[in-house]
C-alpha cells in the first residue's frame, strides 16, 4: 500500500526512502530535479554518469534497471541544443533520443516502476499551430523543419508512454516544458539555446573579447530578425513542477494519464511571452553591456511564436514563481562564477 505524507501543504506520494532514478542528472533539467529532491529530503537517489551507464546501450540499461529496481523515474536525459545544433546534427538528435527513451521506458515497465515522468519540449507542436499551444494540438500539422528530428523523437516517447499505459497499465506521464534556462545551462555558442548564447555574447562583448579574439564591445550580432516570440521558464520552477506532478494524488494523476483529449501529456510553462528582441534588451541590461545590437536577418528565426497553454497544470494548482528578470540575474551570476574560467576572457 502506498503511504501518503504531507510536505509544504501538499500530498506527497514519494517518501524519503523511495528509490528515485534521475536519468541525465548532470544536465540542466536533471541537476535541477536532483537539487529539488535533495531539498525535499529524498536521500535514496540513483545517479549514473554517461561514462558509468550509456543510456543508448540496451543491455546496459536492462542490467541497471534489473539490479537497482527504482520506484520512480525522472527521464531528463536527452541530446538537446538550439537551432544550429538541431539543424547540423539531425541524425544524432533522432538516434540518441530514440535509444535513450526507448531503453528507459521499456525497462521501467519491465521492472515495475510506479511512476515515470518523461521530459520533452514544447517544440514538439506543429510550427504554425494556434497559440497558445494546447496539448491536444500534437500531430495536427507540420513540424518546424530545423528541429524536426528532435521533435519526432520526443513524440515517439510520448506515444511510448501512452502505449505502455494502455497495454500494460503503467503510470507514465510526459511533461513538455517551454524554453528553459538557469544554472548548468549550455553556454556553447554552436550548440546552446538562444538565452544562454545571448548571455555569453553580451558578457564577452562587454569584456571586449569573442571567439574570434577580436574586440566586439561596440555591438552584439543576434541571429534572425528579433521578432519571434518565446516563453522562458527557470529550470528550478520546472523541477518544482516535476515533483508536483510526481506527487499528485492517484485520482488526479490518473486523470492526466487517461485524458481523452491528450492522454499522458501536460505542458509546463509560465503562460508569459517575450520577443527575442525584448529578451536581448533585457539580457543587455542584466549584463551591463552598453553597445549596439545587430540583428542578422539572413539567419533563421525558427518558429514564429511559441507560447504553451498551461491551463491544465494551473488547474491542478501549480504556477511558476521566478520572474524572467530575476531569473536572468541569477543565471548570469551563476555563469560568471562557474563558466568564465572555461571561456576566453581578457
Amino acid at each position: 500500500m502506498r503511504t501518503w505524507l504531507m510536505r509544504n501543504g501538499r500530498n506527497v506520494l514519494m517518501d524519503k526512502q523511495a528509490k528515485i532514478y534521475v536519468a541525465g542528472h548532470r544536465g540542466l533539467v536533471g541537476s535541477a530535479i536532483v537539487r529539488k529532491l535533495n531539498s525535499d529530503g529524498c536521500t535514496n537517489l540513483l545517479l549514473a554518469t554517461s561514462s558509468e551507464l550509456d543510456l543508448r546501450n540496451q543491455s546496459a540499461v536492462r542490467e541497471f534497471f534489473s539490479r537497482e529496481k527504482p520506484d520512480y523515474v525522472f527521464l531528463a536525459a536527452a541530446k538537446v541544443g538550439g537551432i544550429v545544433a538541431n539543424n547540423s546534427y539531425p541524425a544524432e538528435f533522432i538516434h540518441d533520443n530514440l535509444m535513450i527513451q526507448t531503453n528507459i521506458i521499456h525497462n521501467s515497465w519491465k521492472t515495475g516502476v510506479k511512476r515515470l515522468l518523461f521530459l520533452g519540449s514544447t517544440c514538439i507542436y506543429p510550427r504554425l499551430a494556434h497559440q497558445p499551444l494546447k496539448e491536444e494540438y500534437l500531430l495536427t500539422g507540420p513540424l518546424e523543419p530545423t528541429n524536426e528530428a528532435y521533435a519526432i523523437a520526443k513524440i515517439a516517447g510520448i506515444t511510448m508512454c501512452r502505449s505502455y499505459n494502455r497495454q500494460y497499465g503503467t503510470s507514465f506521464l510526459a511533461a513538455m516544458p517551454t524554453n528553459l534556462y538557469g544554472p548548468n545551462d549550455n553556454f556553447d555558442l554552436e550548440t546552446s539555446h538562444v538565452l544562454p548564447a545571448l548571455i555569453r555574447k553580451f558578457h564577452e562583448a562587454k569584456a571586449g573579447t569573442a571567439d574570434s579574439g577580436q574586440r566586439t564591445g561596440e555591438k552584439v550580432v543576434i541571429w534572425g530578425t528579433g521578432t519571434p516570440i518565446r516563453e522562458f521558464l527557470h529550470v528550478d520552477d520546472l523541477a518544482d513542477a516535476c515533483l508536483f506532478l510526481m506527487n499528485l494524488p492517484e485520482e488526479k494523476y490518473q486523470s492526466l494519464v487517461t485524458s481523452h483529449e491528450s492522454p499522458a501529456l501536460i505542458n509546463i510553462g509560465t503562460g508569459e511571452e517575450v520577443s527575442i528582441r525584448e529578451l536581448a534588451l533585457l539580457i543587455k541590461k542584466v549584463v551591463g553591456f552598453e553597445g549596439e545590437l545587430n540583428f542578422d536577418s539572413s539567419r533563421p528565426d525558427g518558429t514564429p511564436r511559441k507560447l504553451c497553454d498551461v491551463t491544465r497544470i494551473h488547474d491542478l494548482g501549480w504556477r511558476h514563481r521566478i520572474g524572467l528578470e530575476g531569473g536572468l540575474k541569477e543565471t548570469y551570476r551563476w555563469y560568471v562564477e562557474n563558466k568564465i574560467g572555461q571561456v576566453r576572457t581578457p
